[in-house]
């Protein structure tokens, strides 16, 4: 964890698992063979509609941590993911949300196809 992504406790702030689980997604997806950008050039953006964050213990300045990103539930306009970070074997935080896809105006739109390619 770099210094600056932590609190005045030296731990990471809680906010920044936001940003980390957002990284996941999208490399998720490029793992897929998709690119963010070509889905929001299509005129489709993936938002999130809900987060639910559990932490169970706190990350510290320097440790190492691993974040697996799993996609649990595709529908339409709407998909689920689950988060877990871990730091060596240790559960630290988990999540879930539900992503949502919009166009343009912000009305939902139907998801594009995010089958591996």
């Amino acid at each position: 964890m770099a210094y600056q992504e932590t609190d005045g406790q030296r731990r990471v702030h809680h906010a920044n698992y936001l940003n980390y689980f957002e990284r996941g997604r999208v490399e998720m997806l490029r793992d897929l063979g998709h690119n963010y950008k070509a889905i929001e050039d299509d005129g489709r953006m993936l938002v999130v509609a809900e987060m639910n964050v559990k932490y169970f213990a706190p990350a510290e300045f320097d440790d190492w941590l691993e974040l697996t990103t799993t996609v649990v539930e595709i529908r339409k306009v709407r998909m689920r993911h689950l988060y877990q970070i871990h730091r060596g074997d240790q559960l630290i935080v988990e999540a879930d949300s539900v992503i949502a896809c919009v166009d343009r105006t912000g009305k939902l739109a139907r998801l594009p196809n995010l089958e591996s390619r």
